[in-house]
């Protein structure tokens, strides 16, 4: 079996943010900063798995911090976590202030990718090498990610949801129960 290390899907993606990408308010329109994000995540788990690969999911985005006109965004984009055909991309972004050097970071997320072959169908994944207690952090906060996903669709799927077991835990939110 193939095995790679996170370093070998290590991408950096750095761009100057122009007018253009710009949203009403004069800051980078988010949906630009995605766009960008998912081009990394895709070069990440292409050039690990040797393969094309697709977008599965994306794990929640915070934008953190607003990206100005005429910074350098830069992204890191690296494999987390391999199953047989999907990968989890961790990409973290900072934007840098040219004039003063000034670095912030505006968000991470974790975008799950899915390796497939010339006819569409999935593909096998090199396996992962965790050499160092970062790259086991990560991998370990993956598979928690994962199991806590599956366990959320399981409990709120409408063949399983049990509405007795919630009505109070909607108390104190702003919402009327009308059921």
């Amino acid at each position: 079996m193939n095995f790679k290390k996170p370093d070998d899907s290590e991408i950096i993606l750095t761009e100057l943010m122009l007018p253009s990408h710009s949203n009403f308010s004069g800051k980078i329109h988010g949906g630009f900063i995605l766009s960008l994000m998912d081009k990394a995540a895709f070069a990440s788990a292409s050039k690990f798995s040797g393969q094309y690969c697709v977008t599965a999911s994306v794990n929640r985005v915070d934008f953190l911090n607003a990206i100005e006109v005429g910074e350098l965004v830069t992204m890191r984009a690296k494999v987390n976590y391999v199953g047989n055909s999907s990968m989890e991309v961790g990409i973290r972004v900072e934007s840098q202030n040219i004039r003063t050097g000034v670095v912030k970071h505006c968000n991470s997320s974790y975008f799950s990718m899915v390796a497939k072959d010339e006819t569409g169908k999935t593909v096998k994944v090199p396996g992962l090498i965790i050499s160092n207690l970062s790259d086991m952090r990560r991998f370990l906060r993956s598979i928690k990610h994962i199991n806590m996903r599956n366990e959320r669709k399981m409990e709120f799927s409408k063949n399983t949801f049990e509405p007795e077991k919630y009505k109070e835990a909607l108390n104190g939110y702003n919402v009327k129960l009308e059921l």
